[in-house]
């Protein structure tokens, strides 16, 4: 391929309110340069996408500069395809009640998606029959596997299918965004309902918990109707590719070359014998500490310690730059990096009505610039949250210069270390903007969460795996399958009279609505980073180089490669889970007992989470 180039910059100051909300305006850090697509190219023209991928389609592929060319133009164009999308999508969660924004959405959903799935298909089969192939660089082996996979499972009948999915998708955003309740006079989103349980009054607690499930228990047939469509259309679309069961079908979608359902099943049976007694240890800490009975749902993220909650920020300004310092603390180069999207309009970080739940980082393809979208509300899971994806926006970063497409983004197994070993350098940091106790109080509960988190991983994967592999099974039967699972890795949590809302509590995980399989990814990636935590402990400066060596690979790299370049071994059994429990355990009565054996008193400056799932973050 030939030299890539950034050109244009532009200063944030110089565009209008309605730019910068658009994320239409050039950042002051450049845009790659376009060799292929015009800078007036709409990608939402049907017309102009047709006759771009004519031009690719008429062009001779024969030799390998030829083919890389060739590859270099076609992710030019993917990119400016996706870049509308992000764009298109970001607005929507930001305002899900606005109804234009809804439509412009879901047209581009419904018109350009589709049809350009199905032309990027006969892009792939060109590059599948260019006879300069094999005498490709090396580097392409990676692409060239996933390439020929994704021809394998294409189907032209399987586009309209995963575009009603897509829409029905959009219906549960809706649902989940409208959600609020009252309380003592004042109406709450989730997020700020859910805020109450960190609070150290246990009444105010249940109260809060109580009001939120009743007026979620209030969607769940609907929630209900849209997941048995979602069902019997994943189905089908595995039937349509020649596959018995969706669950076969998407791990080979997700191209998952590196484990599959066998090594998933171990690592259930590994957090059950491993991890739910490390749990059950915890809780009994924590129901000493709290002085009650047993432990309810809303007993689980308080501190312990009869403390207020850490409420270390107010406003989204407030909130940027005590994370900026922990990021500065981790190495001066994130700072920088994250202070790009800061100045150039890319977070949207507080919560509000009729915004979409949760959180997540989008890159922007024809920028190759992050956007952070999250719910804030003044806690120290936000922290958390923001340095969970700053490490997935410092990894769109380390690939801006990469041409080819496929190879800025990594698979998401290591996508989450990159955000997940973040959030654990930030953490051993945190001195940095809190108190002693406060800090103590913040790094006890998130190592306590990441060891309660596997859990509740392996419970969604298990009942991802039964749903998919038991098609036409009913409500009752699923019903049944959640309670089984949910009391098999955690049977700590006494859920007394709220039968009802446990039974639907899986409602609230919203990767089962719009990314089947997508969560086995934070367990293995929580092992890499807690790997990535105890070398950092004994060598800040070399864990750190490794960190970013690996994220600058991208893609280019299979999945036990980039954990080797990092310094880390991909795993997810048995033996590594005896590894690193007793050492986030160690690490828990250390902060437990006020002892900080050989911890740094430097923050990081001479050198260099998934949140809870009881939170609604």
């Amino acid at each position: 391929m030939g030299p890539f180039f950034f050109s244009g910059t532009s200063e944030p100051e110089d565009q209008p309110e309605e730019e910068r909300m658009q994320l239409t305006r050039k950042p002051d850090v450049g845009t790659p340069q376009r060799n292929f697509i015009p800078a007036d190219f709409n990608p939402a023209d049907t017309e102009s996408l047709r006759e771009s991928v004519d031009l690719l389609l008429a062009r001779a592929v024969d030799t390998p500069d030829e083919l890389e060319d060739f590859l270099r133009d076609w992710s030019e164009l993917t990119g400016v395809v996706e870049a509308e999308k992000a764009r298109r999508y970001i607005a929507k969660t930001c305002d899900t009640v606005d109804e234009t924004i809804r439509d412009r959405f879901l047209s581009y959903e419904r018109e350009v998606v589709p049809l350009y799935s199905q032309l990027n298909d006969s892009l792939d089969r060109k590059y599948l029959a260019s006879p300069a192939r094999d005498s490709l660089p090396a580097r392409y082996g990676i692409f060239d596997r996933k390439l020929k996979t994704k021809a394998e499972l294409f189907r032209e009948e399987n586009i309209p299918l995963e575009t009603e999915e897509t829409e029905l998708y959009t219906k549960y955003m809706e649902i989940q965004g409208v959600i609020t309740v009252e309380l003592d006079g004042e109406t709450l989103t989730a997020q700020q309902c859910s805020a109450l349980l960190e609070k150290p009054d246990r009444e105010l607690r249940e109260r809060a918990f109580r009001k939120l499930a009743v007026r979620r228990l209030q969607d769940s047939d609907k929630i209900e109707e849209l997941f048995d469509q979602m069902l019997a259309i994943r189905h089908q679309v595995a039937l349509n590719a020649g596959f018995d069961n969706y669950r076969d079908y998407r791990f080979q979608q997700l191209c998952r070359f590196a484990y599959g359902p066998a090594q998933c099943a171990d690592f259930h049976s590994a957090v059950e014998e491993i991890v739910v007694p490390a749990v059950a240890d915890l809780t009994r800490r924590r129901i000493e500490k709290l002085g009650i009975d047993s432990l309810r749902p809303w007993d689980r993220v308080v501190s312990p310690f009869g403390r207020p909650p850490c409420t270390p920020f107010a406003t989204e300004k407030e909130y940027i730059e005590k994370t900026q310092t922990l990021f500065r603390a981790v190495d001066p180069v994130f700072e920088k990096e994250f202070d790009i999207l800061d100045r150039n309009g890319l977070l949207d970080l507080m919560s509000r009505p009729g915004k979409a739940p949760g959180g997540y980082m989008y890159s922007i393809e024809d920028m190759r610039l992050p956007f952070i979208f999250f719910n804030a509300v003044g806690t120290h899971s936000d922290i958390q949250t923001l340095l969970h994806e700053g490490g997935h926006a410092f990894h769109t970063i380390a690939t801006r210069g990469e041409p080819l497409g496929d190879y800025r983004s990594a698979p998401m197994e290591f996508c989450e270390v990159a955000s997940m070993s973040m959030e654990l350098f930030g953490l051993e940091r945190i001195d940095a903007i809190y108190d002693s106790q406060d800090a103590r109080e913040a790094k006890y509960l998130q190592f306590e969460s990441i060891v309660d988190l596997f859990g509740w991983i392996a419970t969604i994967d298990a009942f991802q795996h039964w749903l998919y592999t038991h098609p036409g099974h009913s409500r009752d039967e699923r019903r049944e399958k959640w309670i089984d699972l949910a009391g098999r890795f955690a049977p700590h949590i006494d859920w007394g009279d709220m039968d009802d809302y446990f039974a639907y509590l899986w409602h609230r995980q919203g990767h089962l609505f719009h990314a089947p399989f997508y969560y086995i990814e934070y367990a293995i990636a929580q092992i890499g980073a807690l790997q990535a935590w105890l070398l950092e402990r004994e060598d800040h400066n070399g864990m750190v180089r490794a960190y970013q060596a690996a994220l600058a690979l991208g893609g280019s790299q299979g999945l036990p490669d980039l954990f080797e370049t990092a310094g880390l071994r991909f795993a997810m059994g048995r033996d590594i889970l005896n590894e690193i429990i007793p050492a986030v355990m160690k690490r828990i009565e250390e902060l437990d007992s006020g002892e900080t054996p050989g911890e740094k008193t430097d923050t990081g400056f001479d050198s260099i989470s998934v949140p809870h799932p009881d939170l609604d973050s």
